[in-house]
C-alpha cells in the first residue's frame, strides 16, 4: 500500500491510498447475468473479457469467480466472502447487486477492497467512480490501484449507497415489477411515473405528507416528498445537490414541498437542468442523521432504486467507509 498526495484544485490537496492489485492473495469476481437489460447487448461478453484479462494478471490460485443464479443467492455469496476473508471483491452488476453485497459486509464488520464493473439497470456508483465499460480500459483503471473511500448510508438498518427516497419517487419504484425492470429498463420508470400522475395528481393534490428532523435538532420540517442524496448522481445523469458525493461523509436532504402536478413538472425540469436549488419550495440541508415520519403507516421508501423499508425512517451514515479501487 502506498499513500500519495493528489492535488484537487484551488491549491488544495488530499492524501489518497494506492494499492498493487497483484499483491492480493484472494480475489473474487461476482457476475450477475440477470443484472440490467441483458437482451440485445454484449455486456456478458465484456465481463468475460474482463475476467480473462484479470486471470492473465493474477495467479490462478488467487482468482475466484462466482455467477449469481438468483438474487436470493447474493447474501450467501457475500457471507462466504466474509468467512473466507477475500482481499478484493469485484462486482459485475448494477447498484442493486452492489448494495446487497455491501450490506452483508456491514453486518459482518468486514470491509474488503471493492470494484464495480457496470452492467445493471442503474449504475450510478460506477458512473460517479468513472468506471468504463470497455474491458481493457476498466482493467487499466483498476491496475492503477487508486482507492476511493465510499461512505454508506443506512435507513432502518438497511444499507444504501446513492440515495434514499420517500414520496413520489418511491411510489413509482414500488409499482415496478421485476419483469418490467429487467426488460424495459429505464422505460419502466417512465411508464409507472405517468400512471402515478394520472392516479394521484391529475384531479387532486398529493395527499401524502412527511415530517423530517435533521441531526436531532428538535424541528419537524414539512415535505411532500423527501430524497436523501449520498451520491453525485440521481436517476441517471441528474444531480440533486451540490457537494453530494460517494466519497463525502455527508447526507444531503432534499425537501420537496409542492403538492400538485405543476409542482412535479417544475421539479422534473429543474432536476434535468441541475437547477433544483433555485426553487424556493425546495430546501436542501446537509446532515449526518435524518428522521422521517409520514401521515400514513408504512409508506414504501426506496434505497438505491429498490423499495426495501417503510416509514417511519431513521437514516444515518455508517461510521467507516468501504474502499473502492477505481
Amino acid at each position: 500500500m502506498k499513500i500519495y498526495e493528489d492535488f484537487i484544485g484551488d491549491g488544495k490537496s488530499m492524501l489518497r491510498e494506492c494499492v498493487d492489485i497483484k499483491q492480493f492473495k484472494k480475489v473474487i469476481m461476482i457476475f450477475n447475468p440477470n443484472s440490467g437489460r441483458q437482451l440485445f447487448n454484449d455486456r456478458a461478453s465484456k465481463v468475460n473479457e474482463v475476467r480473462n484479462l484479470l486471470r492473465g494478471m493474477l495467479d490462478n490460485s488467487t482468482f475466484t469467480e462466482v455467477a449469481i443464479k438468483s438474487f436470493e443467492e447474493v447474501r450467501s455469496i457475500a457471507k462466504r466472502i466474509c468467512d473466507e476473508d477475500f482481499d478484493w471483491v469485484i462486482v459485475a452488476g448494477g447498484d442493486g447487486t452492489l448494495r446487497a453485497i455491501t450490506e452483508v459486509f456491514v453486518e459482518n464488520n468486514k470491509m474488503p477492497y471493492m470494484s464495480v464493473y457496470p452492467m445493471g439497470t442503474v449504475n450510478l456508483v460506477a458512473k460517479e467512480l468513472m468506471m468504463p465499460t470497455d474491458p481493457e480500459e476498466w482493467v487499466k483503471k483498476v491496475t492503477n490501484g487508486i482507492v476511493i473511500p465510499v461512505w454508506l448510508g443506512q435507513a432502518n438498518n438497511r444499507v444504501f449507497m446513492t440515495c434514499a427516497g420517500i414520496g413520489i419517487d418511491s411510489m413509482v419504484i414500488d409499482n415496478i415489477s421485476a419483469t418490467e425492470k429487467k426488460y424495459l429498463s429505464k422505460f419502466a420508470y417512465v411508464l409507472q411515473g405517468t400512471e402515478l400522475v394520472k392516479r394521484e395528481l391529475l384531479w387532486k393534490d398529493w395527499q401524502y405528507k412527511f415530517q423530517v428532523m435533521i441531526d436531532d435538532d428538535g424541528i419537524w420540517r414539512d415535505a411532500a416528498s423527501v430524497i436523501v442524496a449520498k451520491s453525485r448522481y440521481y436517476a441517471g445523469w441528474f444531480s440533486l445537490a451540490d457537494g453530494a458525493s460517494l466519497s463525502s461523509p455527508k447526507l444531503h436532504v432534499c425537501l420537496f414541498r409542492g403538492v400538485n402536478k405543476l409542482d412535479l413538472l417544475r421539479y422534473l425540469a429543474l432536476i434535468a437542468t441541475d437547477a433544483l436549488a433555485t426553487d424556493k419550495s425546495v430546501e436542501i440541508i446537509e446532515a449526518k442523521k435524518v428522521e422521517i415520519k409520514c401521515n400514513t403507516e408504512k409508506f414504501a421508501a426506496e434505497l438505491d432504486g429498490d423499495c426495501l423499508v417503510t416509514s417511519p425512517l431513521s437514516i444515518n451514515l455508517i461510521p467507516s467507509p468501504i474502499k473502492f479501487i477505481s
